[in-house]
């Protein structure tokens, strides 16, 4: 079975810092792991992405600079650095795995496996 947990989120005021956590069980994934986020009433969106082979990042427009996302391959674990949280940035936060190479990776329907999401709320 192929499970994804986060952990991490909370709630901080604008300006701080959280660092999400996605652990996979069950598989090794060789293509993109994402983080997407959902606020109440909007479309899930891609924050930013992982080429679990070669380390390579991909980021969504509102958080390059202040996002960093990361692995750890010997835990297969992914991170999300968050710095500089703007209350814009709150919503559910969801890890997802095994989009192929070559796909969108920020598209929703392009991964196969998610995980249950992390609350994220930033306070002014």
């Amino acid at each position: 079975t192929q499970v994804l947990e986060e952990s991490g989120g909370g709630s901080v005021q604008a300006g701080g810092s959280l660092r999400l956590t996605c652990a996979a069980s069950g598989y090794t994934y060789r293509n993109y792991m994402g983080w997407f986020r959902q606020a109440p009433g909007k479309e899930r969106e891609g924050v930013a992405a992982i080429n679990t082979v070669s380390g390579n990042t991909y980021y969504g427009d509102s958080v390059k600079g202040r996002f960093t996302i990361s692995q750890d391959n010997a835990k297969n674990t992914v991170y999300l650095q968050m710095n500089g949280l703007r209350p814009e940035d709150t919503g559910m936060y969801f890890c997802a795995a095994d989009c192929p190479f070559g796909a969108y990776w920020s598209r929703v329907n392009t991964y196969k496996y998610w995980g249950q999401g992390t609350q994220v709320t930033v306070s002014s």
